[in-house]
């Protein structure tokens, strides 16, 4: 890749551990809430879909509704390291990135059952294959458009 004049493009972005840029995260996370979640195909090919983000109290951990016999799921077991993006009205945005998972079992899905789901699983928390997929942050990096600076968080 190159820039405009035929140079090299380098990536530059101020890395932190700042508990502000974490914050700042999550900011940008409950802002987009709709993301794009990215997967690697069995031949090696990277697949985005949009999907709707289920809990908004960011802690490293994000969660999605999935049925178990989607592409996605098989994607995951065959590849685990995932992306997630999100954009916000303000033109920022977040990508986030680490191992995801399918969650067996209700508990956590109750918790996180939201009615609207029912366009998708029309038998709510009893539609048969549902699952969830746990993705837990190993890194994430910003772009705050008023700042106007990619961040890193590791």
């Amino acid at each position: 890749m190159s820039d405009d004049n035929g140079g090299a493009l380098t990536h530059s972005a101020e890395h932190t551990a700042d508990p502000e840029a974490r914050s700042k995260v999550t900011e940008l996370i409950r802002a987009g809430r709709i993301c794009m979640f990215t997967t690697m195909t069995p031949d090696g090919r990277h697949v985005s879909r949009p999907m709707a983000l289920q809990e908004v109290e960011f802690d490293g951990d994000l969660w999605f509704f999935a049925y178990q016999d989607s592409p996605k799921v098989a994607e995951i077991a065959a590849h685990p390291q995932v992306n997630v993006a999100f954009t916000t009205k303000s033109n920022a945005w977040v990508s986030v990135s680490g191992p995801a998972e399918v969650v067996p079992g209700r508990g956590r899905a109750e918790q996180l059952w939201n009615p609207l789901l029912k366009a998708w699983f029309p038998d709510g928390l009893d539609t048969p294959g549902l699952r969830l997929i746990r993705v837990r942050a190993e890194s994430a990096e910003y772009w705050d458009a008023p700042h106007g600076r990619v961040v890193e968080l590791s």
